[in-house]
């Protein structure tokens, strides 16, 4: 086992999901095992590391009981944030100060738990390591509900957050029947610009139940005509219509179906539109012209952080590739990211191997066409296939007075 001379530090960063926690347990734990002298949590992210916010886990983590406890809470225990460092072309001031504050506590491993702009994050400071001879070794830890990091099979995080959907799906179809009269039911669930999220809803269509009738991703453009028409053809036929449709869906003009209500006014560091408003957009529309009984769900961060209802498998792997992370970084390896890699689907296996992060950082993967039906109004069985694996089994939370227990400190709750 290779010895480490100096200290390891990790973050979260961007959204949270269910079991990126699991993945600061193996960074945590990994790190601890081989022998690391102080595990430093950065409070924040990155951006809460330039304000010199960081804490001893060992202060926070001190058993087995917690780190099982760690590995069920939902969100980012360390806090997230979503800061876009500067090309280091333009402000080498701010990377002189990150390198000083970890050069201060003695950091040797750096660990950024996230998706594509954590990685972006991941990809600068190893460059900016490597122009100045520093000898920390940075690594990327794969994170998001959304899918849509390339070069790995599928991150941790998408899994559970798949189960969530293809469960309430299957609640909201049965719960649309209750009454004898018409509605229709538009399910509005997350992913931007990839519908890895959305055609999970298909998972709800088995032997009790017939699934949603129609899903709409982003990867094909929608054109609004074209839906109403075929929500009033299946209106005239069935009681009750449920359709999944992507936050980011787009008209051929380019514009988020989500612009045609209010606006989108926020805006992130990294550019990214708020995406919200599409299900109601789209269920008032109904209700005017096909002259019906509309609702309008929005799952919204329920896909994020239904901890209640991880999948097993899901956060498995998460521990997993934050474990992976840290012996790559002990062995030498730097600028990289821990991928998965599906090596059979039936018995279900999948390896952790790396992955250079600059082929990685801003690079959307996309769902893709072929599994997408030809009238791009559902997802094909291949797709279905795809995730099925990634759902199984589930891990029990810890339950205090009948309710899930988390672990969490004051600092990160309160600031």
């Amino acid at each position: 086992m290779t010895g480490v001379k100096g200290n390891v530090i990790v973050g979260q960063s961007g959204g949270p999901t269910a079991v990126i926690n699991s993945s600061l347990a193996g960074v945590y734990k990994t790190a601890k095992d081989r022998g690391a002298k102080k595990v430093y949590g950065m409070v924040h992210g990155i951006q809460g590391l330039l304000q010199e916010r960081y804490v001893d886990l060992s202060d926070h983590i001190k058993n087995e009981l917690d780190i099982e406890l760690l590995k069920r809470t939902p969100s980012a225990y360390l806090g997230s944030c979503r800061f876009k460092l500067p090309d280091i072309s333009e402000d080498r001031t701010i990377y002189d100060k990150i390198f000083d504050i970890l050069n201060r506590l003695e950091i040797e491993y750096f660990f950024y738990i996230g998706g594509n702009d954590s990685m972006d994050t991941i990809k600068k400071l190893s460059d900016y390591s490597l122009l100045n001879g520093s000898n920390i070794r940075f690594m990327g830890v794969p994170k998001t509900i959304d899918n849509d990091l390339a070069a790995t099979d599928h991150t941790p995080g998408y899994g559970s957050a798949a189960k969530y959907i293809g469960s309430i799906t299957k609640e909201v179809i049965r719960d649309g029947l209750v009454y004898d009269q018409q509605n229709v039911t538009i399910l509005e669930i997350m992913g931007r610009n990839a519908g890895w999220l959305t055609g999970a809803a298909a998972l709800a269509k088995c032997e009790d139940c017939e699934g949603p009738d129609l899903i709409f991703l982003p990867e094909v453009t929608f054109d609004v005509d074209s839906f109403m028409k075929k929500v009033a053809d299946l209106h005239k036929k069935k009681k009750s219509v449920v359709v999944a449709v992507s936050e980011g869906v787009k008209l051929a003009d380019g514009r988020y179906v989500c612009e045609l209500t209010d606006g989108i006014d926020f805006v992130d560091a990294f550019g990214h539109k708020q995406l919200t408003g599409t299900a109601r957009f789209l269920a008032e529309k109904i209700n005017r012209e096909v002259g019906c009984k509309t609702r309008a769900i929005e799952f919204n961060s329920l896909q994020r952080c239904a901890s209640h209802i991880v999948s097993r498998v899901d956060i498995t792997e998460a521990f997993q590739v934050g474990g992976a992370a840290v012996k790559e970084a002990f062995e030498g390896e730097t600028g990289k990211m821990i991928i998965l890699k599906r090596v059979s689907d039936d018995p279900y296996i999948c390896v952790t191997d790396i992955y250079d992060v600059h082929k990685i950082a801003n690079v959307e993967k996309k769902v893709p066409r072929e599994w997408i039906n030809e009238a791009g109004d559902y997802v094909t069985e291949e797709f279905v296939n795809y995730i099925r694996p990634l759902i199984q089994a589930e891990l029990t939370p810890i339950m205090t007075d009948g309710l899930p227990r988390h672990l969490y400190y004051t600092d990160v709750e309160n600031k």
